[in-house]
């Protein structure tokens, strides 16, 4: 194995738009160069999963639009938005699949949400119904996340995990922009990070390789803050280790 290969990484994008665009944030494409990776698009919606995953050295679950509702036996809510069955069907399948294959794997907002359904869990529709708004974890409007919309908010991370090492902190305030979070935590999944209003802020995947998944957007500040750009470095170098043969 070549460990200076620089590792392709697949990102999901979101899903296709009214001028049947697929769109992605600048933000999580610089996070994963400035980490030595080369990033690649995966448009949401495709099919080819085995085929892709076989020339992908990891993956990157990208924030946006909600989980339908119905996949984990939850509620419709009026703040529920951007519900895709054709972005949902294909990140469905690739959770569960690096989820089982080992893949180094970067769950982010919504990644980490779509990959605690994949594996059986459950999400909170609308998280001032149930915690209030004591903390911001989201501002408002919905569907204009630049970054002027994104809330800080301080959270603690579990001294134990992966995720604690990276950082290099166990109390940090990150940028945040969501309204839902996991309710019903997936066989396998263990929280490592939680708000003061008790949401789950992080998980990883017990006998995984290399798994986290953030409910913050470490992509937005981490051209300037270390300790959120080096998520990106840990996880690339987990790629990087896992980087196939270059073949010819």
């Amino acid at each position: 194995m070549n460990q200076s290969t620089s590792p392709l990484i697949g990102i999901t994008t979101y899903g296709r738009n009214a001028e049947n665009h697929f769109t992605l944030p600048g933000e999580y494409v610089d996070a994963v160069r400035r980490a030595g990776g080369i990033p690649v698009l995966i448009p949401a919606g495709e099919t080819q999963i085995d085929a892709l995953l076989e020339r992908l050295d990891g993956l990157v679950l990208a924030g946006g639009g909600d989980v339908d509702p119905e996949l984990y036996a939850g509620n419709q809510h009026i703040e529920i938005y951007m519900i895709d069955p054709e972005r949902d069907s294909s990140e469905l399948i690739l959770a569960r699949t690096v989820a089982s294959n080992g893949m180094p794997t970067l769950g982010i907002c919504r990644g980490l949400q779509v990959l605690n359904v994949a594996l059986g869990g459950s999400l909170v529709e609308h998280l001032p119904d149930e915690v209030g708004e004591a903390i911001t974890h989201r501002n408002p409007p919905p569907g204009h996340a630049q970054i002027s919309s994104y809330a800080l908010h301080p959270l603690s991370v579990d001294e134990k995990s992966r995720l604690a090492d990276i950082l290099g902190a166990r109390e940090i305030e990150p940028a945040s922009w969501h309204h839902q979070a996991v309710r019903r935590l997936a066989d396998g999944l263990r929280i490592v990070a939680r708000a003061e209003d008790g949401t789950i802020e992080a998980a990883e995947l017990a006998d995984h390789p290399w798994l986290v998944a953030v409910q913050w957007h470490p992509e937005i500040t981490a051209a300037d803050d270390p300790s959120q750009q080096r998520i990106f470095d840990a996880f690339v170098e987990a790629a990087r280790a896992n980087a196939k043969q270059p073949t010819g």
